[in-house]
């Protein structure tokens, strides 16, 4: 391999990244101030005591760790961005304390972007295992919300200490910086200007009029794909795409087909072993877009998590596609991954009704929207039936009877006494809808 890195890609590449790089910075802040909001949202609807379940947990850990993301960005994006050109180099912008504020920002966004990639590997484990191991049991639920807990927390733990050699891939380096208005100017032998030729090029004592020697600060060249790379980089870096990327891309995409098999399996055991009642058809639609929605989650990190990591390995393996390939596409992995992490809050609006009604019970202080999810809730209990206890008239909360959820359950049909994600137990349903 030659130490002399050849372009691998033509100009277009370039020109786009230089002019995607001018909108970049005030994009990226749109989409960061959007996306806390509603990662708070997420966090404020899915830690509600009815909706605390195995895969709510793990979706809250999900936002949390997409909030720190974002909040990072935003100062990042405004001086890199937005203040300054992303082609400058300046004492203002390189500064030592900005571009200690940038090593910070690289290693916090690394860390918790690859804790939100295991986050939703675990996400597609423990659904795939409630699916196939349904449990009306109030201890059984219990016991796995009370191992998920655990399991976020070592990930939380575990995955920041697993990248602290990536940590110290990345180093400053000082550089002495003299403003280049003032260092083009030179003279001709006549004695006049001539600003073709750098002021350096015809005596030192004219360099130093031309003005002081400032200290800039930049990252250190990785020499990524070269014959001359560092073994402690290059290490670092096959490590970061193995676990941060490829493997968990890997079991993504197991776990995910599996889930999307097993979904399937289950509908058709239903649609042609079961006779099956109203209520329960409401749950079985219920309970599949909740699927289909994790399992879109999926799908939309693996979109944007798996080129990257393609894309990393290549920069290790092949000379000059770090600088000409890679970097050049930084800003646009950058903003997708930046989308994907505001872009759960629709999912869960769009794919979940009793995600929708606990948002509006929380946030929506207009009575229209409060009656709307009030009568939506009701409405569910009806389709699940209620049934007098008290002896005597039946439909009038009034009469002072109790009333109660019954749900009628099936042989095969036991996860629908499990609670659902983003859904609370039924269990709790019934509590809530007792009068």
């Amino acid at each position: 391999m030659s130490n002399i890195s050849q372009p691998v890609v033509n100009a277009e590449l370039n020109e786009f990244s230089v002019w995607y790089a001018g909108y970049h910075g005030y994009l990226s802040l749109f989409v960061c101030m959007c996306g806390i909001v509603t990662n708070t949202f997420n966090v404020t609807v899915l830690t509600r005591r009815h909706m605390r379940t195995p895969v709510n947990q793990i979706l809250t850990a999900l936002a949390v760790s997409d909030i720190i993301t974002m909040l990072s960005y935003v100062p990042f994006a405004v001086h890199f961005y937005c203040q300054h050109s992303v082609s400058e180099v300046s004492p203002e912008r390189n500064s030592l304390r900005w571009m200690r504020f940038f090593l910070l920002h690289i290693n916090l966004t690394t860390a918790t972007h690859t804790v939100s990639i295991w986050l939703c590997v675990l996400l597609a484990i423990v659904r795939y295992l409630h699916i196939r191991s349904p449990t009306r049991a109030s201890s059984v639920r219990l016991r796995r919300i009370s191992q998920t807990r655990y399991l976020v927390l070592g990930t939380y733990i575990l995955l920041p200490l697993v990248m602290i050699p990536n940590y110290l891939t990345n180093e400053l380096k000082a550089q002495s910086w003299v403003d280049p208005s003032l260092e083009a100017i030179g003279r001709n032998p006549d004695g006049s200007l001539n600003y073709s030729l750098p002021a350096s090029s015809h005596s030192p004592s004219l360099a130093a009029s031309a003005g002081p020697n400032r200290t800039i600060y930049v990252i250190e060249d990785l020499r990524l794909g070269m014959n001359n790379t560092d073994p402690l980089v290059l290490t670092n870096v096959w490590m970061y795409a193995i676990i941060a990327k490829l493997i968990p891309c890997a079991l993504m995409f197991v776990f995910g087909s599996l889930l999307l098999h097993q979904m399937r399996a289950k509908i058709r055991q239903r649609k042609d072993f079961l006779k099956v009642s109203a209520s329960n058809n409401h749950k079985l639609h219920e309970h599949s877009r909740t699927t289909k929605m994790l399992i879109t989650v999926i799908v939309l990190f693996l979109v944007t998590e798996l080129p990257q990591g393609v894309l990393i390995v290549l920069s290790a393996c092949r000379s000059g596609f770090f600088m000409d390939v890679y970097l050049q596409l930084g800003d646009s992995m950058d903003i997708c991954a930046l989308v994907n992490n505001a872009i759960n809050f629709a999912l869960y609006c769009s794919m979940s009704c009793k995600f929708r009604q606990t948002f509006i019970q929380l946030y929506c202080r207009c009575s229209c929207f409060r009656q709307l999810a009030d009568a939506k809730l009701g409405a569910g209990t009806t389709q699940l039936g209620v049934r007098d206890r008290g002896g005597g008239a039946t439909s009038n909360g009034l009469n002072g009877y109790t009333l109660r959820v019954e749900v009628r359950t099936h042989d095969g049909d036991d996860e629908d006494e499990e609670e659902d994600a983003l859904g609370c137990s039924n269990n709790n349903q019934s509590r809530e809808n007792a009068i």
